[in-house]
Formats: C-alpha cells, structure tokens, sequence
C-alpha cells in the first residue's frame, strides 16, 4: 500500500509535549505535516506551565527534518483556543488536522469530590475541546476540508473509580464530536473519536507490570489514520489498547412496542426489552437522530396497522 503522507498539510495537536500527543506530532511530521505542538507544559493535575515540553518535541520533530512550532497556550480558556489555531493560520496560514489530546487527572470518590477539581478537569478535556473545535471549525467549513480527531477514554465510555470529573469529561467528547461529523459532513470535514490507552504519566500510581506492550506507538497510527485525507468515517469512535484497534458504538435493543405501558408490564417485558441479540446501530452521519426517531415511529405505525 503506498505511504499514506501529509505533504503541505498542517496539523494542530494539543498536550503534544508529552506521551500520546508527542507520539502523534513525531508521526504526523514525519509524514510531511506541518505541526503545531501545543502544551502548556503543567504538571499531571493541570497546575503550573513549563515551555519545555512543547520546545523539545518541536526540536525533535525539526532535528528529523520536519516543520513544526510550539504552542503554550492553555485549550481551557476560549481565548487559549483561538490562540491555539491562529498560530497554525499565522504561521502556516491553513489549518486541515485538529487533534485534542490535552487532559488533566484529579481523582477523588465521588462522595469527595471538591468542585474546583470537577471544574479543572472539565476546563481542560471538554471545554478544551469546545475551545479548539469552536476556533477550528468555521476556518475548516470555509477551506471545505478538515480533519477533527477528539480524544475520550474507556473511562467515558464505561465509567471508572475516582474519576467522575474525567469519566464526565469524556463522555461529553463523544457528543461534540457527533455534531461536528454532523454539520461538517457537506463540507468534507469529518470529526472522529478515539478511545485510547497507553502507558503515559496519565497511568501515574497504577500498577502497570502485569501489562503487555502499552506503548503510545500503539495508538497513534489509528489516529493518523483519522487524521488523514482518506479517512473514509465520521462520527465514530476508534479504541486503541495493547495493540488492539476497534470501533466502538452506541447500539440499541431492537426494542418493545406497546400502545400504552404501566410500570408493571415494563417489568414483565424486561428480558425482551434488553435483548441485544440483534443490535440496531443507528450512524450518527448523514442523521442518526433522525433514523432514531423514524425507527420508533415505524414500530408504532406497524403495531397500528396490525389492529386495523
């Protein structure tokens, strides 16, 4: 297969100073992208900034031959955002790839979670995302091209101890992305999500020994893969873990019709209720919210008919 290159594209990647986002700005630039390595260079729960991070992966990235600037503005703020992306567009003067890889870790339980950590920590993986797509995606519909590649966690998708704050975070990702596939499909803009684990300073205080191969290098081809002109999907979601790449979907029960229902017969249909034996997928592009709706009223109309 020949090299999947991008030669006179330009990429932005936030938290790119370090782990997963370091993996992705090495692998893009050396595929011909003029990258953007945005980090504030903060320690592990988000406080404090370092210019060093984002300086030494732009260093490596130029000692190989590569383009790329560095970027130490904060995705938590919209102001930080905008900045985030009118340094591609000052510097490179377009914007085709946006990878948010920017997070932060407070844990807490649930019953202790103070709220400024709650806050911090959405501040960062979902209003980041907001503040980057928000400045990145008017400049992506006018270029009528665009790569948006947000980053959610097998925490947002099943949940985990001590991290609502993160686990909320991530979840939300996934509905941002869903409506950028959604009003960026006219435009070839296409928004994606991956799920992605790696042994990072983000596992920090975990015992990680009994662990295969976890390395960022594992991850970061699915996401140039999202991030490349031939991306053929929008509006999904791509976990990578261990060397294992897979979709991940919200799927639903084909379901149970009744004209009326009483809390009773809810219970007494249970079983036929949850059966995911034959799951419905409902793609979020061209309009998953629709088809959702459409499908109910069908089995409605059909139950109807059936008593005529």
């Amino acid at each position: 297969m020949t090299e999947l290159r991008f030669d006179q594209r330009v990429a932005v990647v936030t938290g790119a100073g370090r782990g997963l986002g370091r993996e992705y700005a090495l692998l893009l630039a050396a595929r011909g992208a003029a990258v953007v390595v945005n980090d504030v260079g903060g320690s592990l729960t988000g406080d404090g900034s370092d210019t060093g991070p984002a300086a030494e992966v732009v260093a490596e990235i130029e000692a190989a031959g590569g383009t790329a600037i560095a970027c130490t503005d904060s995705v938590a703020t919209p102001e930080g955002g905008a900045a985030i992306i009118n340094t591609a567009l000052e510097r490179f003067g377009r914007l085709d790839v946006l990878i948010h890889n920017a997070g932060n870790v407070r844990r807490a339980p649930l019953a202790q979670m103070r709220y400024d950590d709650f806050e911090a920590v959405l501040d960062v993986h979902l209003r980041g995302a907001f503040h980057v797509v928000r400045a990145a995606f008017p400049v992506m519909l006018e270029a009528a091209y665009g790569r948006i590649v947000l980053t959610s966690s097998i925490g947002g998708l099943y949940g985990n101890h001590d991290v609502a704050n993160y686990g909320v975070a991530k979840a939300g990702i996934i509905g941002l992305s869903n409506v950028a596939a959604i009003e960026g499909a006219a435009a070839n803009v296409t928004s994606n999500v991956i799920v992605p684990a790696a042994v990072t300073r983000m596992a920090e205080g975990i015992d990680t020994s009994a662990y295969p191969p976890m390395g960022a290098d594992l991850v970061a081809p699915a996401v140039g893969w999202l991030a490349h002109e031939s991306c053929s999907v929008t509006g999904e979601i791509l976990a990578a873990l261990a060397g294992r790449i897979a979709r991940a979907a919200v799927v639903e029960s084909p379901g149970v019709y009744r004209p009326s229902w009483t809390i009773e017969s809810v219970a007494e249909a249970l079983d036929e209720i949850r059966d995911l034996s034959d799951p419905v997928i409902f793609p979020v592009v061209p309009d998953g919210h629709a088809d959702h709706i459409r499908y109910s009223f069908a089995m409605a109309a059909q139950a109807g008919a059936t008593h005529v």
